[in-house]
């Protein structure tokens, strides 16, 4: 079974207050009898769901092309955490085992993407330290960003940085269940870009 963990790209989703929100520019179209249709998208790259880059939080740390890409394809573990809107998640809403290099935290602050909240919940950077410590080197999660929609220090996002741990943002979680998946969420191979969109999914094992 494959599960669809991305939400669709349209001119209602929701992006980062100030960033460029999604629209379509059709060029051709063979509705009005052009022989082909052809569009041009304008968008922010972190669109929906995406990988960050370590330049995006980083000085001269690398852009998404230099991201292996074994990072986003793999056994991957789904677990619902304890979470309350505006706070960051500690590392007591951690399992107790941790089974995958991949966790994808699910913390149903974050439900609709088309409408920006900014209350969602955050992690903590001591819970990226201890999922780095035990093997994890990709963390997910179903909210615009891994820190708090306040913060211009981004914790989180630097104790990602310090411990080799991937970010994958803006995921859609609602309808799967905990347990473990292959995850596929390729980036783009964007040359010097910061993020990319990625078309993520979780297969069952």
């Amino acid at each position: 079974m494959i599960y669809d963990i991305s939400p669709d790209i349209t001119d209602e989703l929701a992006v980062w207050p100030g960033d460029s929100p999604p629209s379509r520019e059709v060029l051709l179209d063979l509705a009005k009898g052009d022989n082909i249709t052809l569009s041009t998208l304008r968008a922010t790259v972190h669109l929906g769901a995406h990988a960050d880059a370590p330049s995006h939080y980083g000085a001269d740390a690398p852009s998404i092309e230099h991201q292996p890409l074994d990072l986003y394809v793999g056994p991957c573990q789904v677990i619902r955490v304890p979470a309350t809107p505006g706070t960051r998640i500690g590392t007591d809403a951690l399992p107790d085992k941790v089974e995958a290099p991949r966790l994808i935290l699910v913390t149903e602050t974050y439900p609709d993407a088309n409408r920006f909240k900014e209350d969602f919940a955050a992690l903590a950077p001591e819970l990226v330290s201890e999922i780095s410590r035990r093997g994890v080197r990709l963390v997910g999660v179903d909210t615009p960003s891994v820190d708090l929609f306040t913060s211009k220090d981004l914790p989180a996002h630097q104790a990602c940085l310090q411990n080799g741990v991937s970010i994958l943002e803006g995921l859609q979680l609602a309808d799967v269940p905990d347990g473990i998946y292959e995850l596929i969420a390729l980036p783009l191979k964007l040359v010097g870009f910061d993020a990319s969109p990625v078309r993520a999914i979780l297969r069952t094992m």
